[in-house]
């Protein structure tokens, strides 16, 4: 770093707080506050205005799968802008990228989907679930079924319909949330709700807490069930292997739609194309965004299942719903080559069979740790809890108050070991890295993230904290 990037950093950290409202900010100390400037991604890292390197362990906001820097995709979306920059799909139109990806999404999802609906985000592809499944109940005569199922601390995006479905009482205390007919039950955090209990039996426990709620409300009323296979934005929260077998049979039972949000497990994160797939479940839709084009460009959308597709397109009336950008032709050529490289260089088997093991054996062993209380995670996922004092189980450890802002402490300790984590309430910190993450790369996240907890542990030890 020199003078001069030191002041330009200044400069744009200046215009950025005079100018830019950032997402999840509280606006009153956006004066306070200086953000910091990222300029430059390749492979697994990303640079600073002021040329600091980093790992990046949260692949963006979930979703650079292939990693920064890939040229070929760049070039397939440079290719397209010159040739058909936009067109939209309304209207009986049409254009070659949004059927190719139609065909190619299609080819790489469970046999049951044979039909996508195109957005440009997973919010909005959740406010379509939501407009999807109530509109198929009405085409089979039972309009009466309008309510939608989801999880407390679930995250399906922040429009109207997307917090709503969510479970962050942050988000519902604005806007009147949730809107009417959407309603939540308890989520599958074994560390949370499993104490004295088996994995397994705690399992069924949350699974059937759906079964009490759909009585509840009447089965006639219920019309879906969504989930993310593994809730990533809540913390990372891997649910028993009893529960999603539980959940499937509990929807089969009462004829309940079942959706699954793959906006963070799609697209090889967990070691299949779809997160739903590790777990034997069968979804009636699925939403997906983030590693369908590795955020290159926005995209995202609905795949729909036969279920709901064949009683649409037999039952007739149109589904007045559709964005500008819906089969976007340049996120959607982004979406090709991007689909291309996880196949040519057989990312999604490397996570599921080698990396992906491996990464979580590392990841693990952070557990022994004296600052960490647990540390859990599947396929590129992990997240873990730091504790003041560890018990006999995870069920006893003693947090620290959050007043203490121990959790940041350590966040901005791996800044400077040069780590991205996510930071979420309760001191727990998650990583979701690049699937291209090799061996050497894995071995050198997790030196860094050891040594930003040894540098937390000894501060706190030198402050009395522990």
């Amino acid at each position: 770093m020199n003078a001069n990037d030191h002041i330009k950093t200044q400069q744009l950290q200046n215009a950025d707080a005079a100018r830019h409202l950032h997402p999840f900010a509280d606006y009153s100390k956006k004066n306070e506050q200086t953000s910091r400037i990222i300029v430059k991604g390749e492979g697994i890292y990303v640079w600073d205005s002021e040329g600091k390197r980093f790992l990046d362990g949260m692949a963006g906001l979930w979703c650079t799968n292939v990693g920064y820097g890939r040229k070929r995709i760049a070039d397939a979306v440079h290719q397209q802008m010159t040739q058909l920059c936009f067109y939209n799909t309304f209207f009986q139109t049409t254009h070659v990228p949004a059927i190719e990806l139609a065909a190619k999404l299609v080819d790489i999802s469970p046999d049951h989907f044979n039909h996508v609906f195109f957005t440009g985000s997973g919010s909005e592809g959740n406010d379509t679930v939501v407009r999807l499944v109530r509109h198929y109940w009405e085409r089979k005569g039972q309009a009466q079924r309008q309510v939608i199922i989801s999880r407390l601390n679930a995250y399906h995006g922040s429009t109207m319909a997307g917090a709503s479905l969510g479970g962050w009482p942050s988000m519902h205390k604005q806007g009147g949330l949730p809107l009417p007919g959407i309603v939540h039950i308890g989520q599958p955090s074994y560390l949370e709700g499993g104490k004295g209990k088996t994995p397994e039996e705690f399992g069924l426990e949350a699974a059937s807490w759906l079964e009490q709620k759909i009585l509840e409300l009447g089965a006639e009323n219920v019309a879906a069930f969504i989930g993310e296979p593994v809730q990533g934005a809540g913390g990372v929260i891997v649910p028993p292997s009893t529960y999603w077998p539980e959940i499937q049979r509990i929807c089969d039972k009462y004829e309940i739609l079942l959706v699954a949000d793959e906006v963070i497990c799609g697209f090889g994160r967990i070691g299949h194309w779809f997160g739903s797939q590790h777990f034997g479940i069968k979804p009636d839709l699925i939403t997906f965004a983030k590693g369908v084009t590795s955020g290159y460009i926005p995209l995202g959308g609905v795949l729909v299942g036969d279920r709901i597709a064949t009683t649409l397109i037999e039952k007739g009336g149109e589904f007045n719903h559709g964005f500008t950008y819906s089969g976007h032709p340049v996120g959607c050529v982004a979406a090709l080559e991007n689909i291309r490289i996880l196949e040519e260089e057989e990312l999604i088997d490397q996570v599921r069979l080698n990396t992906g093991p491996y990464l979580q054996k590392k990841f693990q062993a952070l557990a022994d740790h004296p600052l960490v209380g647990n540390a859990e995670g599947i396929g590129f996922l992990g997240g873990m809890n730091l504790v003041r004092h560890k018990g006999a189980t995870v069920h006893d450890n003693i947090p620290f108050d959050a007043s203490q802002n121990v959790g940041m402490m350590c966040r901005l300790n791996m800044l400077d070991a040069g780590v991205i984590m996510r930071l979420m309430p309760g001191d727990r910190l998650l990583t979701s890295p690049p699937l291209t993450m090799t061996h050497a790369d894995i071995d050198e996240m997790i030196s860094m993230i050891t040594s930003a907890l040894d540098k937390t542990f000894d501060t706190l030890k030198q402050q009395k904290m522990l």
